[in-house]
């Protein structure tokens, strides 16, 4: 298909002149959580209501004259805002007042205050935990303030269904220039100067990558975006495709670009409707405008690209098995060598990098090498994008330099360790399950340790895709490596014996811990089963599989000591090892719990002291659950 060539500083000046006819936007956070949580509702609340106060409400940029423009208002979407805990969001502009928990009925009072007097709605403004204080905006946010956002910068700040918005803020300049200035051979160059290494988790050097596809001799090549993100609490990339999605077709385009592609796919899982409903839209939007199609820029060298579904399988995220997916297969892992670069998509060499990845790379170009440098570590130069979640008190999306430490992250952005209920209550922290199923935890000792590829690598864990799991002392860490041993065994393909097998057996000996079956020989086993599957599974998913438990053995073995030993579990959380019982010095002897209790395992006279049959206790926790004195433990 033949496309109109395109000009994007005329695409960039008529964005701005019609930006110019609004006196004030609402940006309105509509990534998932806060779509979750109504914010689709506060939109169309502004929508309908701002005409009725007097105000025009706009959801495109268009021009107007003078005295339209005074009373015009552009009411647009935006990706996520990385402040999920408390969305819905809203931004007012030019102000730059951020509201948050925002709901249909603060609606008219913001119309009324904000934009009819200029006034501030203290109530909407987030509070600091602690002292109370409001914050007005993300300068003042501790949350926001301690950040560094780089590829997460337009997410809560543009449309994402506006094509023309980003490139009024230099988007597609990269990949222009890739297309009309650089040679393939340069691009590569380039890439690998900046020290960019792959955000899905192994941290390969993209550049060196890239030049593997670029040489191969070959009819045809392809690029895939890997945004089959599919470990638990993860959703950089969701956020990304949701909230910039032209970021990542630019990126795919300097890719294809460096490599000679001429046809790209897009693997989106399918749990992500809104990231696919936003690509495919941006993608069209792409196309219409000339920026793919047969002659990308003038340059002879077309692109197209097409956006497709997952197969809803975990191990799809792996390379080869992504690849066997486009095929129409099952998803499962090829040996390598050779490398998808070398023979991937239907034997032609092929480049695949994650979301977050090709997002990055038009700022590296933009940049230069040694912008990008500036920021990071020397291994490990640019920012990373985490999910911040668990027991902490600011939960949601962050990005930092590389080199940031867990300290600054738990205790400054995320605001310090919370107990069970979600409150800062100085519960001390105990541990951070980073990089999900397939990373490892860190420690106490580790808080100041500079997070890159090179330094977790050096401790047993890895960056892996960017989650961050917070745990405080009231966590069992046999509970958490089982959590995530379930999970890797309930998504091995079951290609290879050591997967299959070996994490069905690492969890059936996770399970003996936990209740109260292991023996002396238990720990030494599951250690040495651990090392086995690392060493002996075909693909990523297995390999890395054993981390969790690993690392946990390695950092928490006197707890592992203790459910086997001793039959007792430190934190209180399994209970095949609690001994139920009530605490004589809080009961009151009011009789509930034995009246609760399904067995009648308690007795006792009213007003005294009661007690528990262990024999006859079934641990289901219903006294626990009535006592008004929390005087029952142990079930």
């Amino acid at each position: 298909m033949s496309c109109p060539s395109i000009e994007l500083n005329v695409v960039a000046e008529e964005y701005r002149q019609a930006a110019a006819g609004q006196h004030r936007r609402i940006i309105v956070c509509a990534g998932t959580g806060c779509v979750a949580n109504g914010s689709l509702r506060v939109r169309d609340a502004f929508v309908a209501q701002l005409p009725e106060a007097g105000w025009s409400a706009i959801t495109v940029p268009s021009p107007a004259s003078e005295d339209e423009a005074d009373r015009r208002v552009l009411v647009s979407g935006s990706g996520c805002q990385g402040f999920c805990q408390m969305g819905p969001l809203v931004t007012i502009l030019p102000e730059g007042i951020l509201y948050t928990k925002v709901r249909p009925e603060d609606v008219p009072e913001i119309i009324e205050a904000t934009l009819g007097r200029g006034e501030v709605i203290e109530r909407l403004l987030y509070a600091e935990p602690f002292s109370g204080t409001r914050c007005r905006d993300t300068a003042t946010i501790p949350f926001y303030a301690r950040q560094q956002r780089t590829v997460l910068k337009q997410c809560g700040a543009i449309d994402p269904e506006d094509v023309r918005e980003y490139i009024a803020q230099g988007g597609y300049s990269a990949a222009e220039r890739a297309y009309t200035r650089l040679t393939p051979e340069q691009v590569c160059d380039e890439v690998t100067r900046s020290g960019l290494r792959g955000r899905g988790g192994g941290g390969f050097p993209t550049g060196r990558k890239w030049e593997l596809a670029r040489i191969q001799e070959s009819d045809a090549k392809y690029i895939i975006c890997n945004g089959d993100e599919g470990d638990p609490g993860a959703f950089m990339d969701r956020s990304i495709m949701e909230g910039n999605p032209h970021a990542v077709i630019e990126g795919l385009m300097i890719a294809a670009r460096a490599v000679g592609a001429q046809e790209a796919y897009i693997y989106v899982r399918a749990e992500y409707p809104l990231a696919v409903r936003r690509l495919r839209r941006a993608v069209a939007d792409a196309t219409a405008m000339g920026l793919l199609g047969d002659n990308v820029f003038g340059s002879r060298q077309g692109l197209r690209c097409h956006v497709m579904e997952g197969a809803g399988a975990f191990v799809c995220g792996e390379e080869t098995a992504l690849i066997a997916s486009i095929e129409g297969k099952r998803g499962m892992p090829a040996p390598k060598p050779p490398f998808p670069a070398q023979r991937g998509l239907w034997g032609k060499p092929t480049v695949i990098n994650n979301v977050e990845t090709l997002a990055t790379v038009p700022l590296t170009l933009n940049g230069g090498a040694t912008e990008f440098h500036s920021v990071g570590t020397t291994g490990s130069p640019g920012t990373k994008t985490f999910a911040l979640t668990g027991h902490v008190a600011n939960t949601g999306l962050i990005e930092v330099p590389f080199g940031a430490t867990l300290r600054e992250i738990v205790y400054n952005i995320g605001g310090g360790v919370t107990d069970d209920s979600g409150k800062v209550t100085g519960r001390p922290f105990k541990a951070v399950q980073i990089g999900g199923p397939s990373g490892g935890c860190l420690t106490e000792e580790h808080l100041d340790l500079p997070l890159d590829y090179d330094s977790l690598r050096s401790v047993g864990a890895m960056v892996g895709s960017g989650g961050l799991v917070v745990m405080n002392d009231q966590t069992c860490m046999v509970s958490i490596a089982r959590f995530f041993m379930q999970f890797t065994q309930n998504e091995s393909c079951g290609k290879c014996v050591l997967c299959r097998e070996g994490t069905k057996q690492m969890l059936a000996l996770l399970d003996d811990i936990i209740e109260g079956r292991a023996d002396d020989r238990t720990l030494d086993l599951l250690e040495s089963l651990a090392t086995a599957v690392a060493k002996g599974s075909l693909c990523g998913l297995g390999k890395t599989a054993p981390n969790p438990v690993l690392s946990t053995l390695r950092y928490f073995r006197a707890e592992y000591e203790a459910h086997v030993y001793q039959r007792r579990c430190p934190a209180r959380r399994c209970k095949a090892l609690l001994t139920p019982e009530i605490d004589p010095e809080k009961c009151r002897g009011c009789t509930v719990c034995a009246r609760q209790c399904p067995v009648g395992a308690i007795s006792g006279e009213r007003k005294q002291p009661h007690v528990i049959d262990v024999e006859k206790c079934i641990k289901c926790g219903a006294c626990r659950e009535v006592c008004k004195f929390d005087a029952v433990g142990g079930v």
